[in-house]
């Protein structure tokens, strides 16, 4: 038996895992949060098993706090890349492919370099070597080397007095271009052979199929066989890209003199800092003891700078070239076409189920449009298939999905990576089954729940699991029994659910080194210093470690520095993404608190002649719990300790579990130490004269295991729904067809054109946690910054059917498709009626 298995069993008071009491629920505790004001803010749902967490009184984390940065922000004294200026510091801008596929015969930089103020231009040819974030797909350069392969791809870059010089050096490079023909269609690409964006691996391969995964978990074409009902449907999801408010920028500094052989410092808007570090390393053929990244103040990422951009080698070589510091920042137009957003997804789903709705097969057939380049895209293919597979039971699954390259930017991770796609075509899909069935399709949710401590399907393991709790709270809350169906023509209810990782097994690249870690410092003041590689992009993290260490030694939040993102300085973390920093950095920093907490309480035992269990840290001081008259100050304890142990100081770390995932090639993708639990209901209003839907309310029940900070909690639920609800209705990253322009151009870089809603356009949402305190997670904690997106676009579709009875099985939802949906659906009921006519 396994170690996990064995622990969730004594968790559960020794009851194993496979008898049927696997999937029943603990006791859930309704809490109506109150704001300072008094006000009620939220609903919170705490579902306890019989395990200890239950039992331990917290003190600052599960209440609501300030962000430690959210002042400085506030106020704009928070510094970002853009904001830095270093003396004699130079700008670069990159020349880009007008092309989408093109060789590159020559390139001519010499009236560049003749235009007073330019100082160096770099080319593709002196960052030969390629990178890519997947170790196993390296096929990106810096700057093109020999084909650009859509429009937008770098070509050179310039380094200048200033930005306007800069653009006029670029406008005079001259580049010899052998055009190609471009493939935009994925499935052209899937079947052309004769053109060929990268070259084939191996013989007789085709090089524009980026990867291709087959897995069967089960019985399939047996279960759909035997099903009282089988439901089939293709469903498209339209690529969209993740508009942050910053654009990426990124500073170089070369130091000649400061070490042998130079020094290369680069400060950048990345979400991974460490992966920078080590790529930019690689490319440019340095030791990386003597490269340096600096993550300042990010503003938003959402997946998008989750790997290297040509922006940031380039900046490096043209310090090191003219050894003055660099900057490049991109336009609003670059950022577009750096994109990294969603993957277009073209989907065909075949479902069977009994005539009581219980789950019998689940066939899905994909095909990922990737753009021009690997990107995560090995990972996104697993992705689109793996993290189906809960929170419902289904006894046999398989999923086919090809990733190919087309002629424009490459796709990577936006918010839900990968499985917001098939989220929305499969919670479509159990809509129509409930349909078709005549059941509720929050009862059919309910009748196929598969249970907390359990195994999926594909062998994944999912601890605690809240999500028929999610699905109560959402149906109280939105009047789901009172008020589906009843609302009169134009208006719907739609509901749908969801999980996510908390974290990723795998690190990007093999090592079986932490995943995270932090070291802690504290002064004879009584100050800890929270030295922290993870990359703060808005969700918080920054904050929760201070918290953690408030909660652990004590001291006062305003006691907490945190020092985040140097590569120089602070421990490795392999960045924000996958939903991994609460629940792995959070566990690193219990970690290293402890470690200092248990020397303080052992120097201030001895002083007191009593047993270290004894003293207890809170408030800012150390007493005697079973004598709190007995107390001293934090900073009496910390000095205590410091004499009997030196200088304080601890490090603590992270690592997932072995034993979280199946034995198959591919296994370990998808596969996460725990899993949040979401569900949504979703209430439209259609105008069927104008195509035009409005979300009125959007109801977000999330598991996040225990809430850190319920206040942060909510805002990464609403702005997770926001950005789905965003996604449903407007949002589109398209290029342009031969038919309608130059093929390959962006249809609307700009904020401009590409559409966003605004706070006028925004629904109302309510957010309903749900607390499953996860044995894993710190202090049982879960992901809840990707988790809840994933509901919002499928509950809109359903919500839409139960208005005016179309299914949307393509997105957006904007108002020329709905209104032709709506136009079809006319036309088909008087159909019988011209037929009788004739």
């Amino acid at each position: 038996m396994s170690a996990d298995r064995q622990e969730f069993e004594s968790a559960r008071g020794g009851v194993p895992l496979d008898e049927p009491e696997v999937a029943e629920r603990g006791t859930p505790v309704v809490d109506h949060a109150e704001s300072h004001a008094g006000e009620p803010v939220g609903e919170r749902v705490k579902l306890y098993g019989d395990r200890e967490e239950k039992a331990k009184p917290l003190n600052v984390l599960g209440t609501r706090q300030r962000k430690t940065d959210g002042l400085e922000k506030s106020t704009g004294r928070a510094r970002y890349t853009d904001d830095m200026t270093l003396p004699g510091m130079l700008h670069a801008k990159i020349l880009r492919s007008p092309h989408p596929h093109a060789r590159i015969v020559s390139i001519d930089a010499s009236a560049a370099l003749a235009l007073p103020g330019v100082h160096a231009v770099v080319t593709g040819a002196e960052m030969p070597i390629p990178f890519g974030i997947i170790v196993w797909t390296p096929d990106e350069n810096a700057l093109a080397v020999d084909k650009a392969r859509y429009i937008g791809d770098a070509v050179a870059a310039v380094a200048a007095v200033d930005e306007d010089t800069a653009n006029r050096a670029v406008e005079l490079i001259q580049v010899e271009y052998e055009v190609l023909e471009a493939i935009l269609d994925p499935f052209e690409a899937a079947r052309r052979t004769d053109v060929q964006i990268h070259e084939a691996k191996k013989a007789g391969h085709n090089g524009n199929i980026s990867k291709i995964v087959k897995l069967d978990f089960g019985e399939v074409e047996r279960g759909l066989a035997e099903s009282d009902v089988v439901i089939e449907g293709e469903y498209y999801f339209e690529g969209t890209t993740h508009v942050p408010i910053e654009p990426h920028c990124a500073i170089g500094m070369w130091e000649a003199g400061g070490a042998p052989g130079g020094r290369l410092t680069v400060w950048s808007s990345t979400q991974v800092p460490h992966y920078l570090h080590r790529e930019l390393a690689k490319v440019l053929e340095l030791d990386a003891a003597k490269v340096r990244v600096v993550q300042p103040h990010v503003g938003g990422g959402f997946g998008g700078k989750s790997e290297p951009f040509d922006l940031e080698f380039c900046v490096a070589k043209l310090a090191m070239k003219t050894g003055r510091p660099v900057k490049c920042l991109y336009t609003r137009e670059e950022v577009f076409y750096a994109h990294r957003g969603r993957h277009p997804f073209h989907m065909k789903y075949r479902v069977g189920a009994t005539a009581d709705g219980k789950l019998k097969a689940v066939d899905a057939k994909t095909l990922l449009d990737g753009g021009a380049y690997s990107s995560f895209g090995l990972v996104t293919t697993y992705y689109s298939g793996q993290l189906l597979a809960a929170p419902y039971e289904i006894p046999a699954y398989r999923f086919d999905s090809t990733r190919v390259f087309t002629n424009k930017p490459a796709c990577g991770p936006k918010r839900g990576h990968g499985s917001v796609q098939p989220r929305f075509a499969f919670e479509v899909t159990l809509d129509k089954l409930a349909q078709r069935l005549d059941i509720d399709p929050i009862e059919l949710r309910r009748r196929n729940f598969m249970g907390s401590f359990r195994r999926t399907v594909n062998e994944l393991r999912v601890t605690s699991n809240g999500f028929m709790e999610c699905l109560d709270a959402v149906e109280r809350a939105s009047g789901w029994k009172e008020r589906r169906g009843k609302l009169g023509y134009g208006r719907g209810l739609g509901v749908a659910g969801s999980c996510y990782i908390s974290g990723t097994n795998y690190p990007i690249y093999p090592n079986r080194m932490p995943q995270s870690a932090v070291q802690l410092q504290v002064d004879r003041s009584g100050r800890v210093a929270v030295f922290s590689g993870a990359s703060d992009i808005g969700q918080g993290s920054t904050s929760l470690v201070a918290y953690i260490v408030c909660e652990e030694l004590g001291v006062p939040l305003d006691y907490v520095r945190v020092l985040p993102s140097d590569t120089d300085f602070t421990p490795v973390d392999l960045g924000a993404y996958s939903s991994r920093v609460t629940f792995m950095l959070g566990n690193a920093c219990v970690d290293a608190a402890r470690k200092l907490k248990a020397m303080v309480q052992e120097a201030v035992a001895e002083e007191w002649e009593i047993k270290p269990a004894r003293v207890l840290l809170a408030g800012g001081r150390a007493m005697d719990g079973q004598d709190t008259g007995r107390s001293m100050t934090i900073v009496e304890a910390f000095n205590l300790a410091e004499a009997k142990f030196g200088t304080l100081g601890t490090v603590g770390s992270y690592n997932t579990p072995r034993d979280v995932h199946g034995e198959y090639r591919g296994g370990t993708i998808g596969a996460s130490p725990a899993y949040s639990f979401t569900a949504h209901v979703a209430e439209v209003e259609v105008d069927a004269e104008t195509g035009f839907v409005e979300v009125k309310s959007i109801w977000v029940a999330h598991d996040c295991g225990r809430a850190l900070n319920p206040m942060i909690v909510e805002g990464q639920m609403e702005g997770s729904a926001y950005m789905g609800f965003a996604e449903a209705l407007m949002e589109q990253h398209i290029f342009k067809d031969a038919d309608h322009g130059r093929a390959g151009l962006h249809n609307a870089p700009s904020l401009l054109d590409y559409r966003i809603p605004t706070s006028l356009d925004t629904p109302e949402l309510r957010s309903l946690i749900v607390e499953s305190i996860d044995p894993e997670g710190p202090y049982g904690a879960k992901e809840a910054g990707e988790g809840p997106l994933h509901p919002s676009i499928p509950a809109i579709a359903n919500a839409i059917y139960d208005a005016v009875g179309v299914r949307m099985d393509s997105l957006p939802f904007s108002p020329p498709r709905m209104w032709r949906a709506l136009q079809d659906q006319a036309a088909r009921q008087h159909e019988p009626e011209r037929i009788a006519a004739d």
